[in-house]
Order: C-alpha cells, then structure tokens, then sequence
C-alpha cells in the first residue's frame, strides 16, 4: 500500500481546501474507478502541482483528457478539482484523468497559435471555484475606470464576488475622491483604499478572507499584487521585483498562476498581471453596467442601440449629463470584442472539423489497405 493510498480523503481535509458537497458527489464514480481526488494548486507549461491527502503531488495530463477537450479551457486550471491516477513503481507517476465540474471559472478571452499559423480565439480559465475576485487598481499612476469596469465585468460574468481594492494609498494625494469615482463604476461593489506596503487597510480587506473560501487577485502589472499577497500571508511566499524610480512602480514578478493556503485557512491565486483582458461572454454586463441596463429598459424599443433612435432612454440621459459618454461607449467596445470573440471560439465548429477529418484520414487509410490487400 502507497503513503497516498494509506492516507483516507476526509472531510475536514477536502473542507480545508474549499470543496463542497457538490464536488464530493461528483467524485464518487471517479472514486469508484480507482481514482483519488485532488486540487490544482499550480498550472506550468503543462504540468500541474496537486494538493493531495497525502501532500503535494506532480502530474500531467492523460492523452484521453487532451484529446477530448473541445477547447483549452476544458484542461485544468488552477483552482480546479480533479481526478486522478497513481502509478507506483520504479517512480509515482501522477496522471490527471477529468476535471470535476466547476462552480465558478474566471475566463477570459485570448488566442492560440492554429496549423499553418493562424490565430483562433479560444477561452482561458484563469482560476476555477472562486468565490471572491479582489480587482487590484494602483492610485499613482496609470489609474483607470474604463479598466476597473472590465475587470468588474469579468468578476461578474464569472458568477464571482467582486473586491475592489485602491492600493498604493500612501501615495495618492487625494484618496477620497478616487474611491468617489471608483464607487460610481463599481456599483453594489465594496471599494477599499489600501495601501499593501505599509499594511495599512488590510484588516478590511480580512473580512473577505474566509475559512475554505477562495479568494483570486487580479490586476495589471505593477499594481501591487504580489505585495498585498505577501502581507495577507504574513510572510514573503511570492517574489516582489524593487521599486522604479521613474513611476513608482514594482517590477511584478508573479510568472505563474497560484493558489495558496493563509494561516487562517482562507485560500488566495495569486495571478501575473494581465496585458490584455478580453471577456469571453456578455453574462456579466447587466450587473456591471447596472446604472445603464436600468436606463435602456425604458427606451421605447427592446432592441434599442442608442444612436438616436426615438424614445432612446439613454440618449435622454446623455444629454440631461446623468450618464458618463466614456461608460457607455466602454461598454458598446466590450460588448463588440464580446461580439467577435463569440463568433471566433467555436469549440463545437472545431470538433466537428476534427471529426470530418478523422472520417477522412480514416476513409484513406482503408481505400490503402483494399488497395494493396488486392
């Protein structure tokens, strides 16, 4: 018997890192299988750190699972339950065999590289089973509300509790009237000025940081990610670059996505920053843009596009200066790349090409084999 197999999956342990009742009744034919469960700790270039009964294992994935996937976002991402295979012999070999369905996922947009050197769109899952997405904004320098309602939007659409968190507090002039702004865009939204390098704030950002809960850290580079993940731990689990003298920025060294376990039993990703965030799906926009969702439901027509037609609510609102221009038109552009990124992801569209080409290389292979059997 292995050290993993001697050691029983228990409740408290599965609790500990965040699992449901739903998760457990989804393992159970796994199990039934043979198979034993883990959680996606960190994802690196196709091999997967695992926490497990019996301590962190090493993987990959099965060639069934690859092949199967419709899409990349059906590989396993950080955050992810999963189950798995344990070989023993001349060396444990770990094989990550199906991921357990996903009661959150944060995706985004984003592009691969196809045959011949094509680029097609497909959706990423940055984390999965999240519960609290805490938006980190810096409030020296490159401060952005039409970025804020991206991320906001994300948070959203990926069924996940928004955070916003204003780091760099100490220094911002007037702190007050950025979490004014803040507040206006991230509406229903809790807004915390912090500043991450001294602590100061961080006991109200605590509260969100539950036993068994995840929590994900989101945000540009140099806003102060992997500082503020360094203090909520309480010890330097992940690297910080020095400081820039030239704007006050950090050089983020966060390569990888990771989930980590607090003192308290709370766990947090911490997550590289995004150079581009493009959202998948249009699922969260109604509650990111509550303030004009509430406004267009009474334009005249359902269909309504806010370029002038008549009874246009929004209009309305434009002119009386009630609605930001810049909002809105933030919105028409998600709502566009939503639009193109929709058209562009069709995993079924794929699988059906493969599939025809299977039928193909299959149809030759037998025309070969009557051919030369004659």
């Amino acid at each position: 018997m292995t050290d993993q197999q001697a050691k029983p999956v228990t409740d408290e342990w599965l609790a500990a890192w965040g699992s449901t009742g739903a998760d457990a009744l989804a393992f159970e034919p796994h199990a039934a299988a043979g198979l034993l469960i883990a959680r996606v700790l960190v994802e690196d270039r196709g091999q997967y750190q695992l926490a497990t009964a019996a301590g962190q294992q090493t993987g990959g994935i099965s060639g069934r699972l690859r092949f199967d996937a419709l899409d990349p976002s059906e590989y396993p991402s950080v955050g992810d339950w999963v189950a798995y295979e344990l070989r023993t012999g001349a060396a444990v070999e770990t094989t990550i065999r199906a991921v357990l369905p996903r009661r959150s996922a944060i995706v985004r947009a984003a592009s691969e590289s196809g045959r011949g050197g094509q680029r097609a769109n497909v959706t990423q899952v940055l984390a999965a089973n999240v519960d609290v997405a805490f938006i980190v904004a810096a409030l020296n320098l490159d401060f952005s509300l039409r970025r804020l309602e991206r991320y906001l939007a994300l948070a959203w659409s990926s069924g996940v509790q928004p955070v916003v968190l204003l780091n760099k507090a100490d220094l911002c002039e007037d702190v007050p009237a950025r979490i004014s702004a803040v507040a206006g865009v991230a509406l229903g939204v809790p807004v915390e000025a912090v500043s991450a390098l001294h602590r100061d704030g961080l006991d109200r950002v605590a509260i969100h940081l539950l036993p068994g809960r995840t929590a994900i850290v989101l945000g540009s580079s140099g806003v102060g990610k992997s500082t503020l993940v360094n203090a909520l731990i309480g010890l330097q689990a992940m690297d910080t670059g020095p400081i820039r003298e030239a704007d006050s920025r950090g050089r983020h060294t966060t390569s990888h996505r990771e989930l980590l376990a607090l003192p308290n039993g709370a766990l947090l990703i911490d997550t590289p920053g995004l150079r581009a965030l493009e959202l998948a799906d249009g699922g969260g926009l109604d509650a990111a843009f509550a303030d004009i969702a509430e406004i267009a439901a009474d334009c005249r027509f359902s269909d309504c596009a806010h370029e002038g037609e008549p009874g246009c609510a929004v209009r309305v609102a434009l002119d009386a200066g009630r609605l930001d221009p810049a909002r809105l038109e933030n919105l028409r552009k998600i709502e566009m790349e939503i639009s193109r990124a929709e058209r562009q992801a069709n995993p079924r569209a794929r699988a059906e090409q493969r599939a025809k080409w299977r039928q193909v290389h299959n149809a030759a292979n037998a025309r070969m084999r009557t051919k030369y059997d004659e």
